[in-house]
């Protein structure tokens, strides 16, 4: 008898089919849990796509820490497998792909260390994220290096992509994340929409 192998993790296109909620198949007892935070080979199956990934991101944020909207430019977009090893986070994409018929959308989850999610973001978006958790430790997987002169990034608040973030308090950003530009800096028209 053939029994079927149960998926190592289940994928769900979120609003913008193109950036996946993944979560992994946990094995737990009273030891503890273990499961594979990532197999190229699953992660091809469940997505139907085969990034090539080039570095690892660790950070560490304090409650009402907002970064992003962050992006890189061409050539240098990257694409990013986000998960959360402490805490809990609000995790948020921005399709910023020209010509896109969903330019401007955003998605967002709530990625935590207990629920063990993840989020695939294709290249040609931006990414941000509010830590809700006292602390978050951020993991992510990216498919081109960090460069500074290719960097970029968006208003948190940018009115035209309108992010309902889940905010008590005013959040605290970077220097860099204060002086973030608009989404119609990147289309022009896009304020128009």
């Amino acid at each position: 008898m053939d029994q079927q192998k149960p998926a190592p993790m289940k994928a769900t296109p979120l609003a913008i089919p193109e950036v996946i909620l993944l979560e992994p198949r946990v094995f737990g007892d009273d030891r503890g849990f273990f499961f594979e935070s990532y197999n190229r080979q699953a992660f091809r199956e469940a997505t139907g796509v085969d990034p090539d990934f080039v570095q690892d991101n660790h950070s560490r944020s304090a409650k009402g820490v907002l970064r992003g909207l962050h992006y890189q430019l061409p050539p240098k977009t990257q694409g990013k497998l986000v998960r959360v090893t402490l805490g809990e986070v609000f995790d948020v994409a921005v399709d910023i792909r020209p010509g896109s018929t969903t330019f401007g959308k955003w998605v967002g989850e709530v990625l935590s260390a207990e629920n063990r999610r993840q989020m695939w973001i294709p290249p040609g978006f931006a990414h941000g994220f509010l830590t809700l958790s006292e602390c978050a430790e951020c993991l992510y997987k990216t498919t081109d290096y960090y460069s500074p002169e290719h960097e970029r990034c968006i208003r948190w608040n940018d009115e035209i992509v309108g992010v309902v973030w889940p905010l008590v308090a005013p959040p605290v950003l970077s220097a860099k994340d204060v002086q973030g530009g608009s989404l119609a800096d990147i289309q022009p028209g896009a304020s128009e929409k």
